[in-house]
């Protein structure tokens, strides 16, 4: 049995992509626990001189905080949205072989092929008309809607890989359809559950265009809009824009390591193994 040779070149793609990646982490975590000060004299790739949390604290006492929050509402209202309407639109799909059906389901993936700024403007009629400008509920419709095409599309592969003899056997247990669906449907498809939810939660999460067209006060603004309040007309707090920056990857990063294995078998399609 021959021993195998270290891959050195591998090996050296790989540290220099780690320093790829890295360097901007490091620059941006680095320069979140500086002053503007020392950020200014030191330059980004220094070490800090004196550590401090004072940009953290200063972005919540001028309203950061409420831009947090309202992200947040944003986000769980759209993921709570998806996992009401794709589970059972995605089972009926998958049990139902009618032409209907399948028509219905292939027109709801036109949304796929459909950019949100080819509609923004009648989606800004549409939510002006409707009394929901300027309003977080006027943020979430809009995206909710333009997740619920993939979601489906990545929901309804997972339950195709549940076998039909579960199906059956379910059937001569005297199971009905809902019965099914609680009981073993929704547990197998767990994976699959965790990618939509993660995959809507981030469109909600870092979504731009929607709040910046719809809405207008500083009570409605979420975390992508608020981050310009930190560029003024004599420059930009850079360290406090970093560490807001730094505050709004901690959800996602949060969700990511708890998701992390589920969401990996949904986008493998192994979900309903």
């Amino acid at each position: 049995m021959s021993k195998q040779r270290p891959n050195y070149l591998a090996g050296l793609g790989s540290v220099v992509w780690l320093l790829i990646v890295g360097a901007p982490l490091y620059v941006l975590v680095s320069a979140s626990v500086q002053s503007r000060a020392d950020y200014g004299a030191s330059g980004p790739l220094s070490l800090p001189r004196h550590f401090t949390l004072h940009n953290y604290v200063d972005d919540f006492s001028t309203g950061f905080g409420r831009y947090f929050l309202n992200t947040v509402i944003v986000t769980v209202c759209v993921v709570a949205i998806v996992l009401v309407v794709v589970p059972p639109l995605s089972y009926t799909i998958v049990r139902s072989r009618g032409r209907v059906t399948t028509a219905v389901f292939r027109l709801f993936l036109l949304g796929l092929a459909i950019p949100a700024q080819a509609v923004i403007v009648p989606m800004f009629y549409v939510i002006s008309k409707a009394g929901l400008y300027d309003n977080l509920i006027g943020v979430i419709l809009p995206t909710a809607a333009f997740s619920l095409p993939m979601c489906a599309l990545v929901l309804t592969g997972v339950m195709r890989d549940i076998t039909p003899d579960l199906y059956e056997a379910m059937a001569i247990d005297g199971a009905s359809s809902w019965r099914v669906f609680r009981q073993l449907v929704l547990p197998l498809s767990r994976g699959g559950l965790s990618t939509i939810a993660v995959f809507s939660a981030l469109q909600a999460w870092n979504g731009f265009l929607f709040p910046l067209v719809l809405t207008q006060s500083d009570s409605t603004k979420v975390i992508t809009l608020g981050l310009y309040n930190f560029r003024t007309q004599y420059g930009i707090n850079i360290p406090g824009l970093l560490a807001a920056v730094v505050l709004s990857m901690v959800p996602v990063l949060l969700v990511y390591l708890f998701a992390r294995r589920t969401l990996v078998q949904g986008l493998m399609g192994v979900g309903g193994k």
